[in-house]
């Protein structure tokens, strides 16, 4: 069993960052404050991990590890996708589930 009171420390992916600006641009172009709100959430979401990452359920594809990451839903249609090495949390990547898998999506550096 996982501990509840226990507190992971997150750390993003600038790749990730990336990602989200991208988003966030593209969405600012028809409405600023939906931008915004968009990346409030997505930032909400991701350091909600700081508490019971193990939540979640794994992130499974053919092209990386069995039960390397797991995800989230944020924002109803972005996965963000994490994976927990002792107390941190590395989120690897974020995706636009309504597009194709992006086998870029996660960078294998850890």
């Amino acid at each position: 069993m996982y501990e509840i009171d226990k507190e992971y420390t997150v750390v993003v992916d600038p790749a990730v960052n990336d990602r989200m600006y991208d988003h966030f641009e593209f969405l600012a172009r028809v409405s600023e404050s939906a931008a915004e709100r968009l990346l409030d959430n997505l930032v909400e979401d991701m350091y909600s991990l700081e508490r019971l990452p193990y939540r979640n359920p794994i992130f499974n594809r053919p092209y990386i590890k069995s039960g390397k990451y797991r995800y989230m839903v944020s924002c109803e249609r972005y996965l963000i996708v994490y994976q927990i090495m002792n107390d941190t949390v590395f989120i690897d990547g974020i995706q636009d589930s309504r597009q194709a898998d992006d086998k870029s999506l996660l960078y294998p550096n850890r």
